[in-house]
């Protein structure tokens, strides 16, 4: 029982305490940042925190997207977009680092895309119903009022493919006001998906990643957790990663995988993968070998960055070729 006190004690700090995920760019602006409605444009990057897990960043500082706190509505009011940039939705691993996540986000503005970057702590995975449900439905609000955005990409780490279910659930229940958004998804990448089946691995690994004990202490509790709270968690779980497999969009996915990852296991992609086969999706698959969970970039940089070049090239999102080739 004291062990696992100290399980939740930790879980519970990722919320609230030094584990938190927080915002790194600063309310106050330096003296050479420019404050456009609540934005800090620093280096021809403008990033604003839409929620306290949905940041948008975009080097179009010209046109800063406007947050109006009375209306409570995460919108950009652009009405046009002239050069027809595209928007990449990265959905984030559990606990990722800022400065990981920026290399992702770097990459895909030096194409032209702005970006939205989604993430969640493990307190709002294990409550979906206040956590998880709550930021799905705001990304999906973000994308079918930004009309503007013609083009919608998605990059999605881990957990990432259980929020993307969460936001499909939600489609599901309003076809009609979400197909739009849906229709705009002109790709999809998923690197180390995990579903519901490794929820029990992954997400100690998360939270303690130098900590054995911790990690079975934490096991053992989210065992008992998906058996006591079905209807505040589990049921979720599970509907999220039936919708991920029979996932609505259909637009060209790349998996991008490791034959050894436990928790985004090559075994459970490949039944997400066969099942879009079956619904007319293309699919392609890229399997490193011996690379850890969200490892593969960091392992195979160059290899990786190929990958992502010859998909999006496929997709004609390519806009320069310059910056991908100097990376190669």
């Amino acid at each position: 029982m004291a062990l696992m006190r100290m399980t939740l004690s930790a879980l519970a700090r990722t919320r609230f305490g030094a584990q938190a995920i927080r915002p790194k760019f600063s309310a106050k602006p330096k003296p050479r940042d420019n404050m456009v409605f609540g934005f800090v444009a620093c280096n021809f990057l403008s990033t604003h925190r839409l929620t306290k897990n949905i940041e948008l960043l975009t080097d179009d500082v010209s046109q800063p997207a406007i947050i109006k706190p009375e209306t409570k509505k995460i919108i950009n009011p652009r009405e046009s977009n002239a050069d027809n940039r595209p928007l990449l939705v990265l959905l984030c691993w559990l606990l990722s680092k800022r400065n990981h996540i920026m290399k992702f986000v770097n990459f895909y503005m030096e194409q032209g895309f702005d970006v939205v970057t989604v993430s969640m702590t493990p307190w709002q995975l294990m409550w979906p119903v206040k956590g998880s449900r709550i930021i799905a439905l705001d990304l999906l609000e973000f994308l079918e009022q930004n009309k503007h955005y013609e083009q919608i990409f998605l990059h999605g780490f881990s957990v990432g493919g259980y929020m993307w279910g969460e936001v499909m659930d939600f489609v599901h229940k309003d076809r009609k006001k979400y197909d739009d958004v849906v229709n705009r998804v002109v790709g999809h990448v998923w690197d180390s998906a995990a579903d519901i089946s490794e929820l029990t691995i992954g997400t100690p690994r998360a939270v303690f990643p130098n900590n054995e004990v911790l990690q079975n202490a934490m096991k053992k509790y989210l065992e008992y957790h998906m058996k006591a709270f079905h209807k505040q968690a589990t049921q979720y779980w599970i509907r999220s990663s039936q919708l991920f497999h029979l996932n609505l969009v259909r637009s060209p996915a790349l998996f991008i995988v490791s034959d050894t990852d436990p928790v985004g296991s090559l075994e459970s992609n490949m039944r997400v993968k066969e099942s879009w086969d079956s619904l007319g999706t293309k699919t392609y698959m890229k399997i490193f070998r011996n690379t850890p969970h969200v490892g593969h970039f960091r392992a195979h940089p160059k290899e990786y960055v190929a990958e992502l070049y010859t998909f999006l090239d496929r997709l004609q999102l390519i806009r320069n070729e310059e910056k991908i080739r100097a990376r190669l």
